[in-house]
């Protein structure tokens, strides 16, 4: 997550309310076992109940299916959990059990499955045990078991072994948690797509029909009219406003002109209503506009509305880069930000890869107060306006993307690196130094071949294993460089 310094920008601007991501939980043994050891049972129920309490303390809303003992129970769970909409199952295995009990709820739920087994202790104390309390501590032998018959059934097979107290299994078992708010987010995104397509960015293009047939999510296709009747209706007061919201963000470079500021203030206004009217969870916009025109001038001074919409959870791209604003929302839901990105230069004396981009930015994940400086000129694009510039806060970062393969699948992909410090443009772009560990060239030619496109998302921390877990969650490949 953020750091307090970053998360100033939480405090003055309401983040958006989504629908919670919903965990649900079974727990499970074998009903031969409870009249030959009557100690068994209790003892694994309260494995359970600690299970549940860990699970209630994350970030989820959890449904508890109960603990179930033989066919028929994991049939009515299953049952339960289908009518939940959920987003991930997690089936703790106590003791053993027959995987009669566990297909049902993988296929009825047609939910994505994972198996944790974690003993009571780290090992036990042989001298002192018998066979009842040997039991408790069998919940992997029926791992092998599901994985073969998940095998056998074309369901994807994923599991987390471990003890009650290991914060190892623990930090896996986030991973998929991880990757459940992700689904979550995916699942239910209302993505905007304005203007259209950046001439000549054949990359870009994205089959709009896979974003819903993938991920469930629905693209709501505007118009830049769209924005401006919205703009119209700001009023002064409304403007006045807006700007007294961005000087208690921005530090406000001399090169800012009242003018261009107040446009992009009233047009941040109208940014808010469209997407609260559209209920949207993401926007990618473009418009190439001529000698000035009003499409011009709105596409020109979105960049302060839309670093605002971005630091609300609400990611903007630009450029039209959808799968950009869908990778920058998969970003969000981890708590790790998410800024529009793009290579600018490599710097060989310092190994670092210098990235960033014009245009929309995170500002959760700024180092310092960002930087409003206006520009005479956009590179690439016509207008002018108001632009944020600054550096992601030093540290870990993940480099993340979604590509799209020649048969129309995606791919995520990802690279872990660090923020390094060191002189940065100040040409009103973020920009951020990051160390891959390699040459830069290297680095660049290697993720240039997994598929990625030329924009994605620099997301806070080290963030690959859980950008993995999501697209194993999506069913798609997951490349890491």
């Amino acid at each position: 997550m953020f750091d307090d310094e970053a998360n100033r920008t939480r405090s003055v601007l309401t983040a958006k309310r989504r629908r919670s991501t919903r965990v649900g939980l079974v727990a499970g043994g074998l009903a031969a076992y409870w009249p030959q050891f009557p100690d068994l049972l209790p003892q694994l129920k309260e494995s359970t109940a600690y299970v549940v309490e860990r699970f209630q303390e994350m970030d989820v809303e959890v449904l508890d299916a109960g603990f179930v003992s033989n066919a028929q129970d994991a049939a009515a769970a299953a049952e339960q959990l289908r009518r939940a909409d959920l987003d991930l199952i997690v089936i703790f295995l106590t003791t053993y059990l027959t995987s009669s009990m566990v297909l049902p709820i993988a296929q009825r739920t047609q939910t994505p499955v994972l198996l944790i087994d974690l003993q009571p202790t780290e090992a036990m104390e042989h001298a002192n045990f018998d066979t009842g309390m040997w039991l408790a501590y069998c919940g992997q032998c029926p791992v092998p078991e599901v994985g073969n018959v998940f095998r056998r059934a074309s369901i994807p097979f994923r599991s987390v072994t471990g003890h009650l107290k290991d914060e190892k299994a623990w930090s896996r078992i986030a991973s998929w948690i991880n990757a459940a708010h992700v689904r979550a987010s995916l699942r239910h995104a209302r993505h905007g797509l304005m203007g259209h397509l950046y001439p000549g960015m054949l990359d870009v293009s994205t089959d709009l029909t896979t974003v819903s047939t993938t991920f469930g999510s629905h693209v709501e296709v505007l118009e830049f009219d769209d924005l401006r009747v919205r703009v119209d209706q700001v009023t002064d007061a409304e403007i006045v406003a807006r700007k007294e919201l961005a000087r208690s963000i921005f530090t406000l470079d001399d090169s800012v002109n009242d003018e261009d500021f107040s446009w992009g203030a009233k047009v941040s206004v109208g940014l808010d209503r469209l997407v609260e009217d559209f209920e949207l969870d993401t926007l990618a916009y473009y418009h190439r506009g001529l000698d000035g025109e009003q499409h011009e001038r709105l596409g020109a001074g979105m960049i302060l509305g839309a670093s605002l919409l971005t630091a609300r959870g609400i990611p903007a791209a630009g450029e039209y880069e959808l799968r950009t604003s869908i990778a920058q929302l998969a970003s969000e839901a981890l708590g790790a930000g998410g800024s529009f990105t793009e290579i600018q230069a490599l710097n060989f004396r310092d190994g670092v890869v210098e990235m960033g981009h014009d245009g929309p930015a995170h500002l959760a994940v700024s180092s310092a107060n960002p930087l409003l400086r206006g520009l005479g000129i956009y590179h690439g694009k016509r207008g002018w306006g108001v632009s944020v510039e600054f550096d992601v806060m030093h540290g870990p970062v993940t480099t993340f993307g979604i590509g799209q393969e020649r048969d129309g699948s995606y791919v995520f992909v990802a690279s872990e690196g660090e923020v390094k410090s060191g002189p940065l443009l100040a040409i009103g772009n973020t920009t951020s130094r990051v160390d891959f560990g390699i040459d830069p060239g290297e680095w660049v030619d290697n993720w240039s071949q997994t598929g990625i496109g030329h924009h994605w998302a620099l997301s806070v921390g080290h963030r690959a294993q859980d950008f993995k877990a999501a697209a194993d969650l999506l069913g798609l490949p997951f490349r890491q460089v």
